[in-house]
């Protein structure tokens, strides 16, 4: 469904514009109702969903028995800290504070279409990921079988 990197400026009150191209997918996808959380496995980056593949994920999150402790930090990560946004007239949507702190997003930042989800990245963190190559050690099989 999203798929592309746009880059994106954050204004002083904290929001950004959804970008031109992804206003209908949203809008479609969810009636315009997003929620935005932490990316619980890379820092610098937080996740966007449509409404509806968030109530899926937030399920299968919440589901994991809370006895283990990395259950707990996933669900404390996505769950805990997930927020409700819907764009206003100029289809901006607000950042929540924290999350733009703990992330380090500023003014500028990179959102990427992943599918189902948006990833929206600091620039820094975006252009350090960018800039590290996939060692050959690294290669998983399912990886190995790709025809790139």
């Amino acid at each position: 469904m999203f798929q592309g990197e746009t880059a994106i400026t954050v204004d002083d009150k904290g929001r950004l514009a959804i970008p031109t191209a992804y206003r209908e997918l949203v809008a479609d996808a969810c009636a315009n109702r997003l929620v935005i959380t932490y990316n619980p496995f890379e820092s610098g980056c937080l996740w966007l969903f449509p409404q509806t593949e968030w109530e899926r994920v937030r399920d299968q999150v919440n589901a994991l028995p809370s006895v283990k402790a990395v259950h707990r930090a996933l669900q404390m990560k996505l769950v805990g800290a997930a927020a409700m946004v819907e764009p206003d007239g100029a289809m901006r949507i607000l950042l929540p504070a924290s999350q733009r702190m703990a992330a380090g997003i500023e003014k500028k930042a990179v959102l990427l279409g992943m599918g189902n989800k948006f990833e929206l990245w600091s620039e820094q963190a975006h252009l350090a990921k960018i800039r590290q190559t996939i060692g050959e050690d690294e290669i998983s099989d399912d990886m190995a079988d790709l025809r790139l």
